[in-house]
């Protein structure tokens, strides 16, 4: 046997097969990624958000991308701690569900996938079904892969070396499950790792008493990876990947002191080692949604716990932000520009606090409402000098270019945060001042127009936070989705009041101007902050150069 032809197969198969869980969850998010963000982002109760996050791990083969998903949402305020652990329960048990289906013996599907998937993705004119077609040709080599794998691993069955490996692995199960967390982690793929456990079981390479620490090992490492990708996020961002790893851990560490005491695991169904392992794994994570959603309030005050707020509540502790911007960073562009970035969320999460309340203090304005906007204000204006200076002074130094891409748009995104802010101060504050003057009252119908469009900016404003925390292509083209929508309000409004004016209702005349006024700020706010999407979709190919119809 050689042992180098076999280990060079076997990289090759396992990289293929890591390359074509990638080109499915990208082919998924780009055909349909909007559905994606919208269920995570308004997953509803617990049971709900867990069924939420089991289809999209399925759909998307990866329970990780719906864990950034759900951290990019809780750092917004969009989902709470409580549902969003329950979204990453459901993550979890649909990418189990995910191996289980992939466990079947599907080869004879593997050259079909390649051949639709393939023609799809090459001759299709429209975005989705190329999209599409990515996807189904991720799946048919996904297929091939596992082929490959198993090809691969045939030689070792006659190996003389494996019988005293398998019985050193056999006694020290401890030592597995950690390498095997090790080991997924280093993948970045749950369902990667318990794949390649599988087949090398299905050859009969494997021992279900070794096979058994593996799975919670693998089980355990799946939770590491959203925590390791999550680490740089605020801390509302960090709590749903903490608390689903301590969910993890203590599940894994329950069922190994039972599987440490010799209790028999011969009642797993399935006929095979490689069934019974595919079958603990699904069950492992279906009694885990289970308790998990029970116990999710309880997960919810441990993480909080483990993870407390700034000292002095939330205005406090932004009101006592401490910049990230250390000058001592200047000769160490990397570090430096992950700095800036931590500094831009924080002028977004500026921004959301001065948008969120805006339209109650035109409503009953105050002195010290309109006074307190304003100094919120102030703060995003000198948040955006700080970043323009301190990214100017890291250009300097000698970038490679991808960083110096990152600095550009860095520095874009901060110019379109503090032009937002000026649009609140200098108009809609301008509106409340003028209510304060002694300003007509909005009609019924104008007003509820107006909110309506303040809504649905105020999510665009939110799903720009979300970007700046995962910048992934599925969040940027929901925001330039929602752009067209807000695109519909505007017009809608505007034609409405038109009417009103025409019908020479009183209140609708003596607002006229502000209503007006107000209409053109949030429009103009709104492609502030959707311009921040389009370098992501530049990337993707998914942003056109030009709205206008090639000329004949």
């Amino acid at each position: 046997m050689n042992l180098s032809a076999v280990a060079l197969e076997l990289t090759a198969a396992t990289v293929l097969l890591l390359y074509a869980v990638s080109l499915v969850k990208k082919g998924v998010e780009a055909a349909c990624g909007d559905v994606v963000t919208r269920a995570v982002g308004g997953a509803g109760g617990r049971p709900r958000a867990a069924a939420y996050g089991c289809l999209i791990a399925i759909a998307l083969q990866s329970s990780t991308a719906v864990a950034m998903l759900a951290a990019s949402f809780a750092v917004s305020g969009a989902l709470s701690l409580e549902v969003g652990l329950a979204v990453l329960l459901g993550a979890d048990l649909g990418s189990a569900l995910v191996v289980k289906i992939l466990s079947f013996d599907l080869h004879w599907l593997a050259p079909l996938l390649i051949a639709a998937g393939g023609l799809l993705h090459l001759k299709a004119c429209a975005r989705k079904p190329v999209e599409a077609g990515r996807a189904v040709l991720g799946i048919g080599l996904l297929l091939l892969s596992l082929q490959m794998i198993g090809h691969a691993t045939l030689p070792l069955g006659q190996s003389p070396l494996l019988p005293a490996a398998i019985d050193m692995l056999s006694k020290d199960p401890l030592t597995v499950m950690i390498v095997a967390a090790v080991f997924t982690w280093g993948l970045h793929s749950s369902v990667a790792a318990i794949l390649l456990i599988l087949t090398f079981a299905a050859k009969g390479l494997l021992p279900l008493d070794v096979g058994i620490p593996l799975i919670l090992g693998v089980n355990l490492g799946g939770g590491l990876i959203a925590l390791w990708l999550t680490r740089g996020l605020p801390v509302e961002g960090r709590r749903l990947p903490l608390g689903n790893l301590v969910f993890r851990a203590l599940f894994s560490a329950a069922v190994f002191a039972l599987f440490s005491a010799q209790l028999s695991f011969a009642w797993l169904p399935g006929t095979t080692v490689a069934a019974e392992l595919v079958n603990l794994h699904v069950l492992f994570n279906a009694a885990l949604v289970l308790l998990g959603l029970i116990s999710c309030g309880l997960m919810a005050r441990i993480v909080r716990v483990l993870t407390p707020d700034n000292a002095g509540g939330k205005d406090a502790g932004l009101a006592a932000h401490v910049s990230a911007l250390d000058r001592s960073l200047i000769e160490k562009p990397a570090q430096a520009l992950a700095a800036a970035a931590r500094e831009v969320l924080h002028m977004g999460n500026l921004i959301t606090r001065l948008l969120e309340p805006v339209m109650g203090v035109i409503a009953s304005p105050t002195p010290e409402t309109v006074d307190a906007l304003r100094r919120i204000d102030g703060d995003i204006h000198r948040a955006h000098s700080e970043i323009k200076l301190f990214i100017a002074a890291v250009n300097r130094g000698v970038l490679t270019e991808e960083q110096s891409r990152r600095g550009i748009e860095l520095t874009e995104a901060a110019i379109h945060l503090e032009y937002a802010g000026d649009v609140v101060s200098k108009s809609l504050l301008r509106m409340a001042e003028e209510r304060l003057e002694g300003a007509g009252a909005f009609s019924q119908a104008g007003w509820h127009e107006l909110t309506a469009l303040h809504d649905a900016v105020f999510s665009n404003v939110k799903l720009a936070a979300n970007l700046l925390v995962s910048p992934e292509p599925v969040i940027a083209r929901e925001m330039v989705r929602q752009k067209e929508h807000v695109r519909r309000l505007v017009q809608e409004s505007s034609q409405s009041h038109l009417e009103r004016l025409r019908q020479g209702i009183a209140a609708s005349i003596q607002s006229s101007d502000m209503h007006l006024e107000i209409v053109r700020a949030l429009k103009e706010l709104n492609s502030l902050v959707t311009t921040m999407a389009y370098p992501r979709l530049r990337e993707t190919g998914d942003l056109l150069e030009s709205r206008l119809v090639p000329a004949a």
